[in-house]
């Protein structure tokens, strides 16, 4: 596999490090924020040990990965594959950006089109679903950037912080990914 495949303009995707990787992970997880925007259901405290054993066990069914910035080499999020249904070529993706420093900076979109571009050249998926919360509004714009389409919404679905809040769910087909590559031309 190409190197420069898990890299773009402002991260890399790693391979989760299963030894070192869940002290981070399990720091995050005390962000009530970021439970907040990761998570539907209510915010779980997981200690590095609980981290890493959930790890261990989902490893071979899931395509996680790290987010590092090209920068500094500073990991600041995590990002993944899940739910696949290989018949018909559809995953799941969930992304949370784990070091508040770093959000809204164009992070997550670059590692969500990056994610994307494995998604479809080398897992040859035909589609990638995602579900967001309505108030996270700096999360939907980024996807709608990266190609993703609003396909429907769950009006108050949710409690958050007390208030009810849609699901929405998102999609983006290979086609419609496909389209939205640059040219040969477009790239000299």
């Amino acid at each position: 596999m190409d190197v420069d495949l898990l890299t773009g303009n402002l991260v890399r995707l790693l391979a989760i490090d299963v030894e070192q990787d869940p002290r981070l992970l399990s720091e995050w997880d005390r962000d009530s924020e970021f439970q907040r925007l990761l998570n539907s259901e209510s915010a779980a405290r997981y200690n590095p040990k609980q981290v890493r054993e959930f790890l261990e066990k989902e490893i071979d069914s899931m395509h996680f990965y790290m987010i590092q910035r090209l920068e500094d080499d500073r990991k600041i999020g995590l990002i993944d594959l899940n739910g696949f249904d290989w018949v018909s070529r559809n995953a799941w993706v969930g992304i949370g950006i784990g070091e508040r420093d770093f959000w809204g900076k164009g992070y997550g979109t670059d590692a969500m089109k990056v994610l994307l571009r494995y998604a479809f050249t080398v897992l040859n998926l035909q589609r990638v679903t995602l579900n967001v919360f309505d108030f996270n509004q700096r999360g939907y714009a980024s996807y709608k950037k990266c190609g993703f389409r609003e396909e429907g919404r769950l009006p108050g679905a949710l409690v958050k912080a007390g208030k009810r809040c849609d699901l929405i769910f998102m999609g983006i087909l290979r086609s419609d990914w496909e389209e939205l590559q640059p040219t040969t031309n477009e790239k000299e």
